[in-house]
């Protein structure tokens, strides 16, 4: 879940702290290295989806939780210079 600091107008709110939705770990915006690595997952189910047509579908995830979530199915590659 994304907490936003109040601006004047909507379009202006930037992330004040995350946290995560596994671990409930908040990360504030004096972290912006750890910030940059929460993942977002934001979709909407499709007809006969398990999470429900037309289900609203969010997720914020630390890089930590992402890892353990993910990390028998992912694959990685060296990025090559």
């Amino acid at each position: 879940m994304i907490h936003y600091k109040k601006k004047f107008r909507v379009l202006d709110n930037e992330p004040e702290s995350i946290v995560c939705d596994k671990c409930g770990i908040e990360v504030f915006d004096d972290n912006p290295m750890e910030i940059q690595e929460f993942h977002h997952i934001n979709f909407v189910g499709g007809y006969g989806s398990v999470f429900g047509d037309g289900a609203w579908v969010r997720c914020d995830l630390c890089q930590n939780c992402l890892m353990e979530l993910i990390c028998d199915y992912c694959r990685r590659e060296e990025v090559r210079q």
